[in-house]
């Protein structure tokens, strides 16, 4: 098969007048991209992320349990598919576009750090020291998408990606405004140097709003279904269950009909209540911080500078491992410049440390400085 097919211009006009012309707003305008009866523009995006070879490393991205090997503790791979369920169950409720909520919930994460939110801290911590400037998964998640690899997504799913902060649950999700690229633009610099630029995002779209409530909605009770796997908690199986349908119905009953989500107060609490539960019984647990400090954090402060001189030396395991793959891929998709001209030092260490996964990042030490993690194994409590 050596050529596209495509539908005949009859079927095309049928599926025209059922479902309207298909809409997008893009940053660059080539043919390829542009929207079709076959694949509106959201359904693009979709599938650009899908086939984008960092969305392979959600499935060595952990979550929270990070030192346990075990098959059935949840990766991101399953934590952005759980969101998109969560988020297209309430956007079919409430007459949405799902191919949009897809699209968001399946790119909010790609831009993560290994070692989940302590890998993210540390990274932040060291960039932050040198440049004066934050790391934030979210916005590098835009980053990865957008100003790496050029993909071309649409303006909507790259918003509700910056936006989907699920550490900030409301009580209402009011979607705001963002006109253009510039605008998103403007945004998505202002985290790199205001802290406080964070909590002030918010999607302009309900597809978005729902994206970000879906986020807290996915990983509350899974996170204690994991907590129990490894034996750090009790009855997160039917909690999950419940908490998952109680906050939808509720939602879809608050929002129906609205330009806006909102939950009755009770419900809001349970999100709040329960997320909160969560920091004071399975985030912070002193044994999971403790080894994330005294294992983790010296990891990337050495990965770092080795990185950064590795980089400067020229012709290394920076520009072989990252520099050559980053450019091969973003003249696949229509980028001109060279991706090391156009990047700082520290940039370009920044994205290669928070594209590895957790096993890519702890081989890479051990080769380099003979450090190994323990991990929990999979026949834990077994003799």
């Amino acid at each position: 098969m050596d050529k596209y097919i495509s539908l005949s211009d009859e079927l095309k006009q049928k599926i025209i007048s059922r479902d309207g012309e298909p809409m997008q707003v893009l940053r660059r305008d080539p043919g390829r991209d542009r929207a079709t009866v076959q694949r509106p523009a959201y359904v693009r995006d979709v599938e650009k992320i899908l086939h984008h070879p960092y969305y392979n490393r959600y499935s060595d991205k952990t979550q929270v349990f990070s030192f346990y090997k075990d098959d059935d503790i949840t990766r991101r791979a399953l934590h952005v598919q759980i969101v998109s369920r969560i988020g297209r169950n309430i956007g079919r409720l409430l007459g949405l576009n799902c191919d949009l909520i897809e699209a968001i919930a399946l790119g909010h994460d790609i831009g993560h750090t290994p070692f989940g939110h302590a890998g993210e801290r540390f990274l932040n911590d060291i960039y932050h020291s040198r440049t004066g400037r934050y790391f934030n998964h979210n916005v590098h998640s835009v980053r990865v998408l957008d100003r790496i690899f050029h993909l071309n997504i649409s303006l909507d799913t790259l918003c509700g990606i910056l936006c989907h902060n699920g550490e900030l649950e409301l009580r209402e999700y009011r979607p705001k405004t963002m006109k253009d690229f510039a605008a998103l633009d403007a945004a998505v610099d202002a985290c790199y140097t205001d802290p406080a630029a964070i909590r002030a995002l918010v999607p302009n779209t309900l597809e978005g709003c729902v994206v970000r409530v879906s986020d807290i909605i996915a990983y509350v009770g899974k996170d204690r279904q994991d907590a129990e796997r490894v034996g750090m908690g009790t009855s997160g199986g039917s909690y999950n269950a419940r908490f998952i349908n109680n906050i939808v119905v509720n939602l879809v009953e608050n929002s129906f009909g609205k330009d806006h989500l909102s939950l009755d107060e009770e419900y809001f609490n349970m999100l709040s209540g329960g997320k909160r539960a969560n920091y004071e019984s399975i985030y912070g647990l002193p044994e999971l911080e403790t080894r994330y400090e005294d294992e983790i954090r010296p990891l990337f402060e050495k990965l770092y500078e080795y990185l950064l001189c590795d980089l400067a030396r020229g012709d290394g395991l920076t520009q072989r491992h990252h520099i050559d793959f980053v450019n091969q891929r973003r003249g696949y998709y229509g980028a001109t410049d060279m991706y090391e001209k156009v990047t700082s030092p520290d940039d370009i260490v920044v994205d290669y440390i928070a594209s590895m996964t957790d096993d890519y990042f702890i081989d890479l030490c051990g080769r380099l400085f003979g450090k190994t993690v323990e991990y929990v194994g999979y026949f834990r409590g077994l003799t």
